[in-house]
């Protein structure tokens, strides 16, 4: 009976809501969360611990500054192999390199992938990129048509360039190449701010990545007022810089230094109109890097990444979400890795994760950060290549306080760095560090069997892939493709 005298009553109610569907939204729509918003900065080469906020005491980066008083901020970040194109396919697919292939630069990331531009799209938003790409393998200045672009739609960018004032890209779907007409960092914030004064004004959700190639080198086209702010003199080099690179690393420095400051206040503007359009409340915001730079430390001179040290390998990490409260500028010690990345973000955004995906979903942890919570994450070169082909592959895991390494050849690495945080004492061998250094070991294997991760030398995978390096110069000869001779390498054949 009482469902027979409320038939009448629910029917009415349910005409009233019909009839005003144009004026508010249904009562299923308004219990169904907000998606949220992901702007993701990702800079290149910008090492961890070269931040005004990670306590460098030279670099001056005020608006990074004030982001992580605002967002959690992950000390041990680390780049799952430290260079560009492998660290891009895995923050993009969610995959090791070990399984997806893409553990050389200038390779084309296949079309069979999965990707996180793919997944977004698929929940209903917008996408967009800008900047450096470093997945297409066709050449670092060849056109990459919408097919090749992993699912993101709105297009400014550029397979490879640090040629910052004077920068190549291409819009969407012209194949004309175009120039920025300023530093690329200003010139590319100015036209994502652009479009995030458009997306503001649209119900839809938006991905949009920033990519911005700097502090990466060549560091003498920084902008002279931000080179004047660092005499060469004046820096202080880390204790583990070799003395015969003092004098390189610092003239290194001070452009690598001035880009870092230029940069941080491209994102400032960024930021800025971030807050202007109201977006802030429900957007989730990124700032990492692709990997670090050596400059000097250890005997290994600028430039060079690859390797497992701290300065190749650690980047930074910082994330604000909506809801963010009593979180804000509270640091996490535990890394999180580049697979982590793509599922933590579909985690926070309530989106289900998609089988495949090998990195771990740490959403609770950024929502709910502890300093003192511990995990491994797995770092990797498979096949060292071009500066770095004289080094053995290795395998490594970074805890919130070790590093341990294995080579092809057997253990090269075992440091403390809360202890030694420069790195300068190795720990292996030991007797009094036997137990421990066994144990790290134990939990590289375990993550190795994984990933059904064998472990071979760098032939084994170069064949395995029919991956051929230039007679010339160790590498994927990406160069080649300047004078028509080029090949696309990828770990599925494609048809040219």
């Amino acid at each position: 009976m009482k469902i027979t005298a409320i038939r009448p009553i629910a029917l009415v109610i349910s005409f009233t809501l019909l009839s005003c569907k144009d004026k508010v939204k249904t009562v299923e729509q308004q219990d169904e969360p907000t998606k949220p918003n992901i702007v993701y900065i990702l800079t290149d080469q910008w090492r961890g611990a070269a931040l005004g906020y990670a306590g460098d005491p030279n670099v001056k980066t005020p608006h990074l500054d004030a982001l992580a008083k605002e967002a959690v901020n992950f000390t041990n970040a680390v780049s799952v192999t430290p260079v560009c194109t492998p660290h891009r396919a895995s923050l993009l697919t969610g995959k090791y390199p070990i399984t997806t292939g893409m553990f050389l630069n200038d390779l084309y990331m296949p079309a069979e992938e999965l990707t996180m531009a793919e997944i977004f799209k698929a929940e209903g938003y917008n996408t967009a990129y800008w900047g450096k790409w470093h997945l297409d393998g066709h050449g670092r200045s060849a056109y990459t048509p919408k097919e090749r672009r992993q699912g993101f739609d709105y297009w400014k960018a550029l397979e490879c360039s640090h040629d910052y004032n004077k920068m190549p890209y291409y819009d969407n779907d012209n194949p004309e190449v175009k120039y920025w007409g300023k530093y690329s960092p200003f010139a590319i914030v100015e036209d994502a701010n652009t479009y995030l004064e458009k997306q503001a004004k649209d119900d839809t959700p938006f991905l949009a990545v920033v990519s911005i190639a700097t502090p990466h080198f060549p560091q003498g086209s920084a902008p002279q007022k931000y080179k004047d702010m660092y005499p060469p003199e004046s820096l202080i080099l880390n204790p583990n810089v070799s003395p015969k690179f003092e004098a390189r690393s610092r003239e290194e420095l001070q452009g690598y230094y001035a880009h870092a400051t230029a940069t941080d206040e491209a994102i400032g503007l960024l930021l800025k109109q971030m807050d202007a359009l109201g977006l802030n409340e429900n957007t989730i915001v990124v700032f990492s890097s692709d990997h670090g730079e050596m400059m000097g430390a250890h005997d290994v001179r600028p430039f060079q990444k690859q390797v497992a040290w701290d300065e190749s390998i650690r980047v930074p990490f910082l994330i604000k979400y909506p809801g963010i409260d009593k979180q804000k500028g509270v640091t996490v010690n535990a890394p999180i890795n580049t697979p982590d990345i793509l599922p933590s973000l579909l985690g926070l955004s309530n989106i289900k994760i998609p089988d495949g995906i090998e990195g771990e979903d740490l959403s609770e942890l950024i929502k709910n950060p502890d300093p003192e919570v511990d995990r491994e994450a797995l770092v990797m070169n498979v096949a060292p290549f071009a500066g770095g082909y004289p080094n053995l592959p290795y395998r490594a895991i970074r805890t919130k306080q070790y590093t341990y390494a294995r080579t092809t050849e057997g253990p090269s690495m075992f440091f403390d760095n809360v202890t030694d945080p420069y790195q300068q004492n190795n720990l292996l061998g030991k007797p009094e560090f036997e137990t421990l250094q066994n144990e790290l070991d134990a939990k590289l294997n375990k993550k190795l069997a994984q990933l059904g991760d064998e472990f071979k030398s760098r032939d084994y995978y170069l064949k395995k892939y029919n991956y051929v390096f230039s007679k010339n110069k160790p590498a994927i000869p990406y160069w080649e493709f300047n004078n028509g001779k080029g090949e696309v390498q990828s770990p599925i054949p494609v048809t040219q």
